[in-house]
C-alpha cells in the first residue's frame, strides 16, 4: 500500500503562502457535515496530510466567519464550533449535547424580530447569536451506561 504524498504549499507557488493555507482549511472544513472545533479540523489536516499549523487553523476559521462563509456554535464547554456557510445564508442550529450533530432551524420569526428591533431601537446592522440546544433522538434511547430508557441501575 502506497503512502500518500503530504499536500505541501511550494514556495514559488502564485498568491501569497498565507492565504493559500487559510484556503486549505476552507476545503477541509467544505467536507465536514457537522460542525467541528479548530482542534478536529487541525487533527483532520494532520490526517490528510495538508500542511497547516493550528495557529492557521484557528485564523482562517476566524477570517471565515467575519466574511459570513462559516456558521459557529459554543459546546458545552464554551468551545468554538464551524461549519461551513454560504456567504450572506445565515442559520440558525439544533445542536445535540451528547453527540453533536446539528439541524438546520427555520428562523424567520428571529429575523423578522432582529429586524423590527432595530427599527425600535435606531440600531443598525444588528447581529444575533441563536442557539438551542438539546438531546437527539437516538442519544435519548440509551444511557451513557448503555441501558434503556427508564431501566433502573439493577436491571
Amino acid at each position: 500500500m502506497g503512502r500518500r504524498k503530504r499536500e505541501r504549499i511550494p514556495p514559488d507557488a502564485p498568491g501569497p503562502r498565507p492565504a493559500r493555507r487559510r484556503e486549505a482549511v476552507s476545503r477541509l472544513l467544505a467536507g465536514c457535515g457537522e460542525f467541528v472545533s479548530a482542534r478536529q479540523l487541525h487533527a483532520l489536516a494532520v490526517l490528510q496530510e495538508v500542511d497547516v499549523s493550528l495557529t492557521t487553523v484557528y485564523r482562517a476559521l476566524n477570517e471565515l466567519e467575519e466574511q459570513g462563509c462559516a456558521d459557529v456554535v459554543l459546546d458545552g464547554n464554551g468551545e468554538r464550533l464551524y461549519r461551513p456557510r454560504t456567504a450572506g445564508e445565515h442559520r440558525h442550529y439544533l445542536l445535540c449535547r451528547d453527540c453533536g450533530v446539528s439541524r438546520v432551524l427555520d428562523a424567520a420569526v428571529v429575523e423578522t424580530w432582529t429586524e423590527r428591533v432595530g427599527e425600535e431601537t435606531g440600531f443598525a446592522a444588528l447581529e444575533h447569536l441563536v442557539q438551542l440546544s438539546g438531546i437527539c433522538g437516538p442519544c435519548q434511547s440509551t444511557d451513557p451506561a448503555g441501558r434503556a430508557p427508564g431501566a433502573t441501575a439493577g436491571e
